[in-house]
């Protein structure tokens, strides 16, 4: 399978299972176009019509960009095979090998955003704090199911996290005091809204946090408009100069300033841009995903806008680049030389079976969007996994598992979507978000064009 798309002047072919990316001129685009249905000679006389008022384009030179077509065929990166696919459901080893917990620390929050996916930080239940014993036994919990890995990541998450700060203070010393003990190096990360940001949280989390997410909505009226304290204020004010005196404090240290953005935002990159003109680089705005009867939810009208921003997005990153004040934007960071192996393309996030959520009282959970719902307990961090056959799903859940994903070119980028997504929108875990699927094919088509631009060594915006 290949695709093929125009942007920002480009002509771009990709051959989805090597995932080879070519960056061609306007002939030989169309001649890869016509390759597998036409003859040789059928392609040549057809581009002869079509760009017959060119010197350049001759007989004898079309004859060589077909042989050039033909020499990448035989190299294994055009119009290639799927030769991975002989067992396509055996993705996951026999015996899952946990890496990551999300520690919910805070069932609470300090801000009453409309659109939370966990119902203000409770997840529709009551709300509580992780005590350190039952954090310690996470831990403990994750060494032991991690067999010989050596990286662990633990998130710290809520709810609001900084209103259990002293537990999560006492869970990474824990954490660190086990390292040496069993061969294990805990990479720690921090979500917040940046409330209750101060001098002891900034130094204490630019010392011992991996990745730090700082929640941030974009101008202060799209923020204000849906991230509000109990009182109904906005919080805009109060987290913006503490999330930049952080960033200046963390140096290159990797941290997110991570937005959502909803149908009164659908000009989503003036808030990025409004962002990196307060000095922010490392940047992440995500699609609102909500039941669609609600005043904030994206609508299918929407879609042609949102496509216009992200073209819009690639394009300006790449003006940025070229004047010397670029940011980096999550979902354009991809890996054009390597890139994630075969099983992570075909397995993705590993929810369900490499990485799980601990709510506050210990229970498991896929991840952070499955708490709460009884249908997805998998057990606790003193008993570990006792619902082995909702793992055995998750374990199954790939992208030859969803039909829908049978004939996309996105494929390999996205894995198949987020399970969580796919769950709530189509009730099965193997379903397809279709809305997402097409914001994230958008995404990707304007990634890849920011890479080979770059590697190009070009930053020309048309």
């Amino acid at each position: 399978m290949i695709h093929q798309y125009k942007l920002n002047g480009y002509h771009i072919v990709l051959d989805i299972p090597s995932g080879s990316v070519h960056v061609v001129d306007d002939v030989a685009y169309d001649a890869i176009a016509l390759y597998e249905t036409h003859s040789k000679e059928e392609i040549i006389q057809q581009l002869l019509e079509t760009y017959g008022d060119r010197p350049d384009v001759t007989r004898d030179e079309l004859s060589l960009c077909l042989a050039d077509i033909e020499q990448l065929k035989a190299n294994g990166t055009l119009f290639s095979s799927e030769s991975y696919l002989d067992n396509p459901v055996q993705w996951h080893p026999p015996k899952p090998v946990i890496k990551a917990l999300c520690l919910h620390v805070a069932h609470t929050c300090n801000l009453n955003c409309t659109y939370c996916f966990a119902s203000q930080g409770n997840y529709q239940g009551q709300g509580a704090l992780m005590d350190f014993e039952t954090g310690k036994q996470a831990l403990d919990f994750l060494i032991a199911q991690s067999g010989s890995r050596t990286n662990l990541e633990v998130d710290f998450f809520g709810g609001e996290p900084l209103m259990n700060w002293e537990v999560v203070k006492q869970l990474v010393a824990y954490g660190r005091s086990q390292e040496a003990v069993h061969n294990k190096k805990f990479r720690f990360t921090l979500t917040t809204n940046g409330i209750l940001l101060d001098d002891d949280v900034m130094d204490f989390a630019n010392r011992e946090m991996h990745n730090v997410v700082l929640s941030l909505d974009g101008r202060k009226e799209i923020h204000d408009h849906l991230r509000k304290d109990y009182n109904g204020n906005g919080s805009y004010d109060q987290i913006v100069p503490k999330f930049q005196e952080f960033v200046r404090r963390r140096g290159q240290q990797d941290y997110y300033i991570r937005g959502t953005f909803t149908h009164h935002n659908v000009d989503f990159t003036n808030d990025i841009f409004h962002m990196a003109d307060l000095g922010f680089t490392q940047l992440s705005m995500e699609p609102v995903v909500c039941a669609p009867g609600e005043p904030y939810a994206l609508t299918e009208e929407d879609l042609p806008q949102l496509y216009e921003q992200y073209e819009l997005l690639a394009k300006e990153m790449l003006k940025r680049e070229e004047e010397g004040r670029g940011f980096t934007f999550y979902h354009y960071m991809i890996d054009l030389q390597s890139g994630p192996c075969i099983y992570k393309r075909i397995t993705g996030c590993g929810s369900g079976t490499e990485y799980l959520a601990v709510t506050p009282w210990g229970e498991l959970f896929p991840c952070h969007q499955f708490v709460g719902d009884p249908k997805y307990s998998m057990g606790t961090v003193w008993d570990g996994v006792t619902n082995p056959s909702l793992q055995e799903t998750f374990q199954q859940c790939n992208i030859y598992a969803k039909a829908e994903c049978k004939d996309c070119w996105a494929r390999l980028y996205c894995a198949g979507g987020c399970a969580a997504n796919a769950y709530h929108a189509t009730g099965s875990i193997t379903g397809a978000y279709e809305y997402g699927c097409h914001l994230f094919r958008k995404r990707m088509e304007c990634a890849i064009m920011v890479q080979a631009a770059l590697q190009l060594g070009e930053t020309k915006h048309e």
